[in-house]
């Protein structure tokens, strides 16, 4: 299981949220089975949006993160609950680029350096809220660090990291968030952007196996922080047959008579963990019936 931990400044007037989110996005590799650039673009916008779940309030409500970049990979869409159990999907998982200029996975050239990132936050209104700013980086944590600056208008640190194997599977992952609150003063912003500039990547962090806790004491440098809370979250999919019943039903009574007609069942494969639900011609039948 990762775990994830929330501290906030004595003062009350900066948080932090670190996680360590290696398990889950092992778990997304053995699904999806992405190339080595995908796996670590998936892995960090499947995180930032487990960081961002923690956020939310009650049990039902949700965050997806969509980011529609121009990169060969295509879509990539993350939803967490407010436990930070995540699931994630994309369009093309497979995409061959060789390093970047600093002989790191290109993950900017798999997601694409432009476009636009949306976040859909369903907190039990009439309407889900959503934000939308432009790609800036491609990166993802400098793009999730825009979408608070200009979207919920939050001063916001994110950084974030997935390391690969030579065998391509996942050796860890994880990434923080530091958030500033209104009336922040000067000498905490300081003392902050001072730390930030020292702070060793996540996955180096992660790498000399300092804990999540260790993580967030290390961002926050001499700064007095207090711990929130901390909980476990893994990689969950909420995809049942019900669900895909329904998806069956909003197809509407014409595609499901012309299924019918192929005369073979007919497959729901859900996007975020490869399930398949099968429906004969029965049950094909039966779901005609209910829209009659």
């Amino acid at each position: 299981m990762g775990k994830i931990v929330r501290y906030i400044t004595k003062d009350g007037s900066a948080y932090i949220i670190a996680a360590d989110s290696t398990d889950a996005v092992y778990k997304m590799e053995r699904i999806h089975k992405p190339s080595a650039a995908v796996t670590a673009g998936m892995g960090r916008v499947m995180t930032a949006a487990s960081i961002m779940g923690v956020m939310l309030k009650d049990k039902d409500d949700s965050v997806t993160i969509r980011f529609n970049g121009n990169g060969p990979a295509g879509n990539v869409v993350a939803v967490s609950d407010y436990k930070g159990n995540c699931r994630v999907s994309v369009e093309n998982p497979i995409v061959e680029l060789p390093l970047n200029s600093k002989g790191k996975l290109d993950v900017s050239g798999a997601l694409g350096n432009s476009g636009y990132l949306y976040v859909v936050k369903d907190i039990g209104l009439k309407e889900p809220f959503i934000g939308t700013t432009q790609i800036v980086s491609g990166e993802v944590a400098e793009d999730i660090t825009n979408y608070f600056a200009v979207s919920e208008q939050t001063p916001t640190v994110c950084s974030l990291g997935v390391l690969i194997n030579p065998n391509l599977t996942v050796n860890c992952a994880g990434g923080f968030m530091i958030q500033l609150l209104p009336g922040c003063p000067d000498s905490v912003i300081d003392e902050i952007e001072k730390n930030i500039s020292d702070v060793p990547p996540v996955t180096q962090m992660l790498s000399d196996k300092m804990t999540v806790d260790d993580m967030a004491k290390r961002a926050m440098g001499s700064l007095e922080i207090e711990k929130l809370d901390e909980s476990e979250f893994t990689y969950k999919c909420n995809c049942s047959r019900q669900k895909a019943e329904a998806a069956m039903l909003a197809a509407g009574k014409n595609e499901l008579e012309d299924m019918l007609k192929e005369g073979k069942p007919a497959v729901v494969e859900c996007h975020f963990c490869d399930k398949r639900y099968e429906f004969n011609t029965n049950e094909i039948k039966n779901l005609i019936k209910k829209l009659k």
